[in-house]
């Protein structure tokens, strides 16, 4: 088949593409940087303990890694309390376009830095 055949891929898609597995890669970068540095994983309980300094300070580390904590939990959930399919399924889109959402802020971020 000649080059013509075959279409092309989008810029836009390329770079969405792109933020939404940066998202992802970099949700799980936090996630396992906090496991190291704590006794446990990233929780949404975070925002309810401790000191209000503490609740504020968590609140970069869990924006970007939401999708993994989803993501954790919707497995763990689907497998230890048999959550039905629609269940996961919703969890992986929120989660998704969680990981989108932040991956599109830090690959502008990451532009920015490298173009100054």
């Amino acid at each position: 088949m000649s080059e013509a055949a075959w279409p092309a891929i989008a810029p836009e898609a390329i770079v969405s593409f792109f933020s939404l597995a940066f998202g992802f890669a970099v949700a799980a970068l936090c996630a396992t940087g906090y496991r190291i540095f704590a006794e446990g994983f990233p929780s949404f309980r975070l925002l309810e303990g401790g000191p209000a300094v503490a609740r504020f300070a968590s609140i970069p580390l869990l924006m970007f890694s939401a999708p993994f904590i989803i993501m954790r939990n919707t497995v763990r959930g689907a497998r230890l309390e048999g959550r039905p399919v629609e269940f996961v399924m919703v969890a992986t889109v929120v989660a998704g376009l969680w990981s989108l959402m932040s991956g599109t802020v830090l690959v502008m971020a990451l532009q920015v830095l490298l173009s100054a």
